[in-house]
């Protein structure tokens, strides 16, 4: 992640990347599924100590998982609601 880079648009370049897609073909966009200027302010890196422990959503297919530090998680849907289904 670049320095100047905010956490939507990080979790944004992850899922297009996961789907072989550029950023602005994703459909629907990443702020349909939360408010992408909260999730950016709740991890900005001048108060990194106030960052919550994860957070996590729904977004284009997959369970996003956003841990304390920033680092983002995918997960496949189908996978993240029954764990006995393969993720495709």
């Amino acid at each position: 992640m670049q320095p100047t880079q905010s956490l939507s648009l990080k979790i944004v370049d992850k899922v297009a990347e996961r789907e072989g897609v550029q950023p602005e073909e994703l459909n629907p966009p990443i702020h349909d599924a939360i408010n992408t200027d909260a999730l950016d302010a709740l991890y900005d890196a001048r108060d990194s100590e106030k960052n919550p422990s994860t957070i996590e959503f729904a977004y284009n297919g997959y369970t996003v998982t956003v841990d304390s530090t920033g680092d983002v998680d995918l997960e496949n849907r189908v996978a993240a609601l029954d764990p006995e289904k393969t993720a495709v």
